[in-house]
C-alpha cells in the first residue's frame, strides 16, 4: 500500500511511502506525533483501522463519530441485527469479543443447518479458534476452555478457572489485538497506538511478527516509544515526527532509513531535543551512567558499553546529523593512552579526563574536599590521609603499572605497524623481525618508570590519578570512611546524591570533574 503522510511545515509536497508493510511512527512528547497519527488516518479514509489495548480495556465516552469497519462499528450493526438480544457492552476489549462470540454462534447455526439438510459442510474454524488457539502459542502454560457459552481460562499445574475478566491487562491485550487485527477490513492500513502497553517485551516481537503473517494483506503502522521494538521490524519504515504547528495543521518530520540500519541508540535519541553524549558502561550498574547525566544536564547521556563503541557511534552519529541536527559527544575513560592519542580523539570529539579511569574522578582532590565539606570533616585532614595513601598503594604497583602501560603501547603500535601494506611475505617478516627494536618496549619501560617515580617523589597526586588504573583504589584508600561513609559503594552514592542538587558542595564537585575534563563550569 502507497502511504501519503501529513501536510509538511516547509512547505513541501508531503512524502509519499511506496508499497509499505511495516511504518513506524516516533517522536518525542509534545512534538505532535499523536496528531501526526490522526491525520494519518483522516489521509487514509476506509482504509484506516486504528486499535489500542489502552483504550480498549477501559470505558471511554460514546464517540460522535464511528469509524467504519472498526470494532465500534461492527458491535453496532450486530446488536442492531438482534434487537431481541441487545448487549450494552461498556469496553472494546468487551465489544469484540461479542462480535467474535455471535460470529461463532453464527457460523455453528450454519453448520447444524447444512448437517440437517445432509449436505457436507467442513467444520468451521472461526475467528475465536485463530484468537484462542494464537493466544495459547504466546501463552504455552495457559489453557481456553469452553463452558456453556462461555470462555473460562485455567493455568497449567492448577485446578481452578477463572473468566475473561480474570485475565491480566497484558493477556487481555495480547488476546484483544490478535482478535482485532482479525477483523481488519482487507488490505487495510493498521495503526496501533502504543503497542508495548501492557505488554512484557519478552513477547513483544513474537507478538507482532505473527499478527503481520495472520495479515500479510495489511500495512501495520506502529506509534510507539519502543525503540527496541522499532528496530525489530524487518520491512519497516520509520517517520521521525519533530514538531508540530497547530495554526497550520502541519508537521516537522523527516522519514529515516530502514530502522534495521539504524542503531537502537539513534532511534532513542530522535525524540530527545538536547544534544547527546555517548558514554562507556551500561545503564543500571556502571558509575558512567549515574555520573555524567548529574555533569551534563545539557546533554541526553547514552551508555553503550565498550570505548570503541562509543568511538564508533560518535562517528556514525556525526555523520547522519543532516538527518537529525543534533549535536553529539563521547566521553571515554583515559586508561593507559598517550597524550597523542587523546589529542586525536578529542579533535574527533571524544572528550578524554585528564586521569585514568571514571573511578579516579571520585578521587579528584576538589571532589574529596567538597565531599568531606558535605559531611562535616576536616577536608584539610581528609584530603592529605587519602593522598598519602594513594601514592603508597601507587608506588607498590610501580612497576606492574608501567609495564601494563608498555603493553598497551606496544599493541598499539604493532596494530598499526601490521596493518601497512606488503609487497611479499618475505617482506612482511622482515618488517616483524626489525618491530622489537624499533618499538623497544624495555626502553618504554624504563622510561616510565623513571617518570612514575617522580611523580612518587614529587608526591604529585594529578599525575598518578592519570596514569594509575586500579579499580580497588576507590575502596583501598580509605576515602570512604575518612568521609564519613560505610564504603566504597556507600561513598559513591553518596556523591551521586550530593550532584543530584545544587548546593555549594554540589558545584565544588561539577566544577572539579569538568575542570579534570579541560571544561570551565
Amino acid at each position: 500500500m502507497d502511504i501519503r503522510l501529513p501536510k509538511r511545515m516547509d512547505g513541501h509536497q508531503p512524502d509519499v511511502l511506496i508499497d509499505s508493510k511495516q511504518i513506524t511512527i516516533i517522536g518525542t512528547n509534545g512534538a505532535g506525533k499523536s496528531r501526526f497519527c490522526s491525520a494519518l488516518v483522516d489521509e487514509l479514509g476506509n482504509k484506516a483501522y486504528r486499535i489500542s489495548a489502552l483504550k480498549a480495556l477501559f470505558p471511554t465516552a460514546p464517540s460522535a463519530k464511528v469509524m467504519p469497519g472498526s470494532i465500534d462499528d461492527l458491535f453496532n450493526k450486530m446488536n442492531a441485527a438482534n434487537p431481541l438480544v441487545e448487549n450494552k457492552a461498556q469496553t472494546e476489549f468487551d465489544k469484540l469479543f461479542f462480535v467474535m462470540l455471535s460470529d461463532e454462534f453464527r457460523e455453528l447455526m450454519n453448520f447444524k443447518a447444512h448437517q440437517l439438510m445432509d449436505e457436507q459442510m467442513e467444520f468451521p474454524k472461526t475467528k475465536l479458534d485463530i484468537t484462542v488457539k494464537k493466544w495459547q502459542e504466546v501463552f504455552p502454560k495457559n489453557k481456553v476452555l469452553r463452558e456453556n457459552g462461555k470462555l473460562m481460562f485455567s493455568t497449567e499445574g492448577y485446578d481452578d478457572k477463572y473468566p475473561l475478566m480474570g485475565l491480566s491487562d497484558g493477556e487481555k491485550s495480547v488476546l484483544y489485538y490478535i482478535g482485532a487485527v482479525l477483523y481488519a477490513m482487507p488490505d487495510a492500513a493498521i495503526l496501533v497506538d502504543d503497542p508495548e502497553t501492557f505488554i512484557h517485551s519478552s513477547i513483544m516481537r513474537t507478538l507482532w511478527n505473527v499478527l503481520e503473517q495472520l495479515r500479510p494483506d495489511c500495512t501495520f503502522i506502529y506509534n510507539t516509544h519502543d525503540v527496541g521494538f522499532a528496530s525489530s521490524r524487518i520491512d519497516n519504515q520509520c517517520v521521525w515526527v519533530k514538531e508540530f504547528d497547530p495554526d497550520a495543521k502541519a508537521w516537522d518530520y523527516e522519514v529515516m532509513p530502514s530502522s534495521r540500519d539504524l542503531d537502537t541508540a539513534l532511534l532513542e535519541l530522535l525524540g530527545s531535543r538536547k544534544p547527546v553524549l555517548f558514554v562507556e558502561g551500561d545503564e543500571k550498574h556502571s558509575i558512567d551512567s549515574r555520573l555524567y547525566p548529574l555533569i551534563f544536564p545539557e546533554y541526553t547521556v547514552k551508555p553503550l558499553g565498550s570505548c570503541n563503541k562509543v568511538i564508533e557511534t560518535v562517528r556514525t552519529f556525526g555523520d547522519l546529523q543532516n538527518l537529525h541536527q543534533l549535536e553529539s559527544r563521547g566521553i571515554v575513560d583515559r586508561d593507559r593512552r598517550s597524550d597523542e592519542e587523546v589529542e586525536y580523539l578529542r579533535k574527533k570529539n571524544i572528550l578524554v579526563p585528564n586521569v585514568a579511569e571514571v573511578e579516579n574522578i571520585l578521587m579528584l582532590e576538589g571532589v574529596i574536599r567538597a565531599v568531606a565539606k558535605y559531611k562535616r570533616r576536616n577536608p584539610d585532614i581528609v584530603f592529605p590521609k587519602v593522598k598519602k595513601r594513594v601514592i603508597a598503594l601507587f608506588t607498590h604497583e610501580l612497576k606492574q603499572q608501567a609495564l601494563q602501560h608498555v603493553r598497551h603501547r606496544v599493541k598499539r603500535d604493532v596494530e598499526k605497524r601490521v596493518d601497512m601494506k606488503f609487497t611479499s611475505i618475505n617482506a612482511l617478516e622482515d618488517h616483524m623481525i626489525e618491530l622489537v627494536s624499533e618499538i623497544n618496549p624495555r626502553g618504554l619501560y624504563d622510561q616510565l618508570c623513571r617518570e612514575f617515580h617522580v611523580y612518587e617523589d614529587n608526591e604529585d597526586y594529578p599525575s598518578i590519578l592519570k596514569v594509575y588504573n586500579q579499580k580497588l583504589m576507590l575502596g583501598e584508600s580509605n576515602v570512604a570512611v575518612l568521609c564519613g561513609y560505610k564504603n566504597r559503594d556507600d561513598y559513591v552514592r553518596g556523591v551521586l546524591n550530593i550532584l543530584k542538587g545544587n548546593s555549594e558542595h554540589a558545584r565544588a564537585i561539577r566544577k572539579a570533574i569538568k575542570a579534570c575534563f579541560g571544561l570551565e563550569e
